[in-house]
């Protein structure tokens, strides 16, 4: 098992390789403005750290969010090229998912990631593997007590740590494509299924048609019927 772990869901744009039992070699750059110009670098420079070629590698692992529309789809966009180039499986993880499993917790707590529009996506979660709520997006205002109430780690706590008052000072801001590739290794391990490759939005994206737009189609023009080349 080669598997070739990409996350472009938060600001991190991370990627790792896994061999089934451990993180061969791993990249996480931080940059919210720049998933497209980073992915294929990092995705060359792990396979280069770690000896292997693309070749090798036996399925994909993308996070499917929840995340801004214009970066998330970059590494499922890039994920699902790669994979139907090399004829392997891509499959998907809650971006959620893999920072609640990298914090290794066995007690409840929240992960909450920047949903910009000063909103935060979060999920609530048992243990560091088992989601109980969510994801789902709100203003950092309007979540419940049972939210607020608990320890909680990711980037919309550091943002909102009045919303957020139990932060967990050690816990991760961003995914990290390791603890996704790590997370995936278990479930395909344990015969568990992963989820399919597809976008977790929650909302639709910034740009919208305009309101009172007309649609103007240019009149084909009719056909000739030949009467008028009569002589």
């Amino acid at each position: 098992m080669l598997l070739l772990s990409m996350d472009t869901a938060t600001p991190a744009v991370t990627v790792a390789l896994h061999d089934g039992g451990r993180v061969l070699a791993g990249s996480v750059r931080v940059d919210a403005r720049r998933h497209g110009e980073l992915l294929l670098p990092g995705i060359h420079r792990v396979l280069a750290e770690a000896g292997r070629s693309m070749p090798e590698v036996t399925a994909l692992i993308v996070g499917t969010g929840p995340g801004p529309y214009t970066g998330l789809r970059v590494g499922l966009a890039t994920a699902a090229a790669i994979g139907s180039a090399l004829g392997i499986p891509v499959h998907g993880v809650c971006t959620t998912d893999a920072i609640a499993y990298a914090t290794g917790r066995e007690e409840p707590f929240v992960v909450a990631t920047d949903a910009r529009r000063r909103e935060v996506y979060w999920a609530r979660y048992d243990n560091a593997r088992a989601r109980v709520e969510g994801p789902a997006v709100d203003r950092p205002a309007d979540l419940p007590a049972h939210v607020t109430d608990l320890p909680a780690t990711g980037a919309g706590t550091v943002l909102y740590p009045d919303a957020f008052p139990h932060r967990l000072a050690d816990g991760p801001e961003h995914a990290d494509a390791g603890a996704m590739a790590a997370l995936a290794a278990e479930r395909i391990a344990a015969g568990l299924p992963l989820d399919p490759p597809r976008p977790l939005y929650l909302r639709r994206p910034d740009a919208r048609v305009p309101a009172g737009y007309k649609v103007v189609t240019p009149t084909a023009p009719a056909p000739s019927t030949g009467a008028g080349d009569r002589r």
